[in-house]
């Protein structure tokens, strides 16, 4: 069975950083640099960034998978629209239809709250993101590179999912 646990314990929030040092480092591996990978663990994966990002008004969510935490995604509203700002599964979870259920989670988040689109980014160069992304129906809307600090950037495509396109 399937289901999404909001994060909210510090326990909770511990095995979310775990989680995402063990996503991030068997999929971004081809795609970043180690360097790049760690900073971006403990700039904006870690515990204490979990931790601001909400009180700045991230949701924080466990994908679940038979009792399991396979996965995390994280919410964010902004105005007009609600940012998908973190979707990870684990490797041996994909395939299994958990982002389908994901994107289809956020969606209806963002119905309940009045908004008519998700919006997120991803790295140019995940490409299996990208075409997952595309076949669930988000648009390909922007190219941004965002300085992150430490001589790293973010170069990604923003995509958008219009409600409207249901």
């Amino acid at each position: 069975m399937n289901s999404f646990s909001l994060i909210l314990t510090d326990r909770d929030f511990d095995k979310l950083a775990n989680l995402a040092k063990e996503i991030w480092h068997e999929h971004y591996s081809d795609i970043l640099s180690f360097e790049q990978i760690a900073y971006m663990l403990e700039s904006f994966q870690s515990k204490s960034a979990f931790r601001k990002q909400t009180g700045d008004g991230y949701e924080y969510y466990f994908i679940n998978d038979n009792s399991k935490n396979a996965g995390y995604i994280g919410l964010q509203k902004c105005p007009g629209y609600l940012f998908l700002s973190k979707l990870y599964i684990k490797k041996e979870s994909r395939g299994k239809g958990l982002g389908r259920k994901a994107i289809d989670f956020a969606i209806q988040k963002a119905k309940e709250t009045g908004y008519d689109r998700v919006v997120l980014t991803v790295n140019k160069e995940n490409t299996g993101s990208v075409a997952v992304y595309e076949k669930l129906g988000f648009k390909k809307t922007d190219s941004i590179v965002t300085d992150i600090g430490a001589g790293f950037v973010m170069d990604d495509y923003v995509y958008t999912y219009f409600m409207s396109s249901v």
